[in-house]
């Protein structure tokens, strides 16, 4: 028999798991560069609040919430997320953390997105909410995955949700029959269906954004701290987001480079 499929038993289980459910959960591939971006977090936390007592870094973040108000969040979170997206470093090494993983499930040459994302989100707070929607509906390319890397534990309304496959096919057969008006709507449509993901510091997680997803209030005792990053085969149709807009080649090979230049010459 002809075998069609030649993907190693590591990247067919991680295809069949990430078909299945939308996404995978995995240790982080490069732990030196994980703990690199946490230490980049913590020496800008230390470099705008002073910290009385020695914590854990991961005490410093997830209790952010004793030292920060809602209303100075915003500010600081923009200054935070402009820092580390002028770092040269910092994508290298948020692309080392699931190298393998994005490979098996995009290909190994590759776009990432311009500018890594920050969410905190502190116990309470509305202000950091992400109401249900699939990124597709917004003109991103179907042909796209989401990295998302937590540096705390993520848990309960402590992280975020999504509509695993075989629930979306559902979903879409009710919505294309009766018109929602608002997101919430659409969430208290899917709620009984949705998928919490539970993940601990030091693991990533990879989503299929066109699923619908979202986070809730965090109702729980600890900040939130996450980060997002948007990545795609170079040569994948793109949505409304561009290459050289809004993303880069990251990993391109040389024949790709020589192709992309190539001109015949011209015949008489």
């Amino acid at each position: 028999m002809t075998r069609l499929n030649f993907l190693t038993p590591e990247d067919a289980k991680i295809s069949n798991e990430f078909k299945k459910n939308g996404f995978i959960i995995r240790e982080a591939a490069n732990k030196k560069s994980l703990n690199w971006i946490q230490l980049k977090f913590i020496n800008l936390i230390k470099k705008n609040y002073k910290l009385k007592k020695k914590y854990t870094n991961l005490e410093i973040l997830n209790f952010f919430h004793n030292k920060i108000s809602k209303n100075n969040l915003n500010s600081f979170r923009l200054k935070v997320y402009n820092s580390i997206n002028r770092d040269p470093n910092f994508k290298y090494h948020y692309f080392e953390v699931a190298r393998p993983f994005i490979e098996a499930i995009a290909g190994n040459e590759l776009a990432m997105q311009k500018r890594v994302n920050l969410s905190i989100q502190l116990p309470g707070d509305d202000s950091s909410l992400l109401a249900v929607h699939s990124d597709v509906w917004a003109g991103d390319s179907p042909f796209e995955i989401v990295v998302w890397l937590p540096l705390v534990n993520c848990f309960k309304t402590k992280t975020m949700y999504i509509l695993p496959p075989n629930k979306n096919d559902k979903f879409n057969k009710k919505v294309s029959k009766v018109r929602y008006s608002n997101n919430e709507k659409v969430y208290q449509l899917i709620k009984k269906d949705i998928k919490w993901i539970k993940i601990n510091y030091g693991q990533v997680l990879i989503f299929n954004q066109s699923l619908p997803h979202g986070n809730r209030v965090n109702q729980e005792k600890e900040t939130r701290w996450t980060l997002n990053c948007r990545f795609k085969n170079t040569f994948t149709p793109y949505g409304d987001k561009k290459i050289g807009e809004f993303f880069e080649p990251i990993t391109l090979r040389p024949i790709s480079e020589l192709g992309l230049k190539y001109k015949l010459p011209k015949m008489k």
